[in-house]
């Protein structure tokens, strides 16, 4: 029996009337001769009762200072949650079905709270119980030391990355990403009224769009799921639309699917950061690399990188700005300029990769937006901006068009 992984977001699971759409995808996929695994997220999202942040504001009024072993004793505690009532929930349909914590479910992680790695998942339970006609719901977001002694979580993502661990140590013909969206899309739909969802993507666009904004998948999941080519598909828990898949391998079921024949997968942004700009002395030259080994002490993460004789440019979350110049002149680096109120755009698509005219496209675009281009940086397959973010919405909206993302254009 081919296995299937269906992970289900925290809206799915959040009322009886979402879990009855759950308990409808599991038995579709029952009915299709697949045996399903399930993983779960809290439920809700922030501020409801049993979300992720809803617990850690309840802990941490009662100890600002507490350890991180009691945060990932409690907010774990979410997805518990989740996972009894929709095993109870098809339960009641008939299903045999088991809740599991993530430790049960085989998943072994390091000791670092928070922010674990998993290092193995062993499937012993998991494969007797699908060998018993058993619907196993594991709860995502955590695991569990080698030695058992303490329950662990993984972080932001931490669910779709349960489920693409569970996916690859089984061989799953396919891992289910079910959200309230229906699909990955060119753009946020807020921002750009355009937007459409994209059939089909690489591993590798997936990855880039995640980590310069898109709030569609943690890339942590899409790097296991493409160690193993497991088939990653981002659909909604509310339709019956076939959503997105990514995939590096187009079988005959997605022959027709086009990743790499098109220029551009997405845009995306980035919108609360600052750039800072450091002018420097011969002297100061050599020691300016230290910079980045003291911000990175400090907890502080630097993007968009450009170093020059006498000048390093970058930028650092907006939260973090004034932790950094405070470092900064710490360390004597005082002819410093700052821009506030910053945003970082990004071209995303495997087509871009040595086409002559991408960059005239990109700069292009932000010509007839207005928008003045404050650095660039780019690699294989993505180009971005730094601008001002009252500059946003249109140049989001003229760089989406430009790379033929638009309805508009395609039709």
């Amino acid at each position: 029996m081919k296995i299937i992984v269906q992970k289900f977001g925290g809206t799915s699971v959040a009322t009886l009337e979402a879990r009855g759409a759950v308990r409808k995808k599991i038995i579709k996929a029952l009915d299709e001769g697949l045996q399903p695994i399930v993983v779960v997220s809290a439920m809700g999202r922030k501020g409801e009762p049993y979300a992720t942040d809803t617990l850690l504001n309840l802990i941490r009024a009662e100890n600002p200072a507490v350890a991180k072993h009691e945060i990932d004793f409690l907010i774990s505690c979410g997805e518990n949650i989740s996972a009894a009532i929709v095993a109870a929930n098809l339960q009641a349909a008939g299903i045999k079905a088991l809740a599991l914590t993530g430790g049960q479910a085989g998943i072994i992680t390091d000791d670092k709270s928070g922010a674990a790695r998993i290092l193995k998942v062993d499937t012993t339970y998991l494969r007797e119980l699908i060998d018993d006609g058993i619907v196993p719901v594991v709860c995502g977001f955590q695991g569990s030391t080698e030695n058992g002694r303490s329950v662990t979580t993984i972080g932001r993502g931490g669910s779709d990355t349960t489920a693409a661990a569970i996916g690859a140590a089984l061989k799953a013909k396919a891992v289910e990403i079910y959200t309230d969206v229906e699909g990955i899309m060119t753009a946020d739909p807020r921002m750009v009224k355009q937007a459409e969802i994209v059939e089909c993507i690489s591993y590798g666009e997936i990855c880039q769009l995640a980590y310069q904004g898109a709030k569609v998948i943690h890339p942590r999941a899409v790097e296991i799921a493409m160690q193993k080519n497991i088939p990653l598909i981002i659909k909604s828990t509310f339709s019956d639309a076939p959503g997105t898949l990514i995939t590096n391998d187009l079988g005959e079921d997605t022959k027709d699917t086009p990743i790499i024949d098109r220029i551009a997968s997405g845009v995306t942004y980035l919108p609360d950061i600052s750039q800072v700009r450091i002018a420097m002395n011969e002297e100061q030259n050599t020691a300016g690399m230290e910079i980045f080994d003291l911000l990175a002490d400090s907890n502080i993460n630097v993007d968009c990188l450009n170093v020059h004789p006498g000048e390093i440019i970058f930028t650092v979350e907006e939260n973090d700005l004034d932790k950094a110049v405070n470092i900064l002149h710490s360390k004597g680096f005082d002819k410093m300029a700052v821009e506030k109120s910053c945003a970082k755009v990004s071209v995303v698509g495997a087509g871009m990769r040595g086409v002559p005219g991408v960059m005239a496209t990109f700069v292009r675009a932000f010509v007839k937006a207005g928008t003045p281009i404050l650095q660039t940086v780019d690699s294989n397959i993505t180009i971005s901006a730094v601008i001002a973010r009252e500059h946003l919405n249109k140049t989001l909206a003229q760089l989406h068009e430009a790379f033929g993302l638009s309805k508009s254009v395609q039709e």
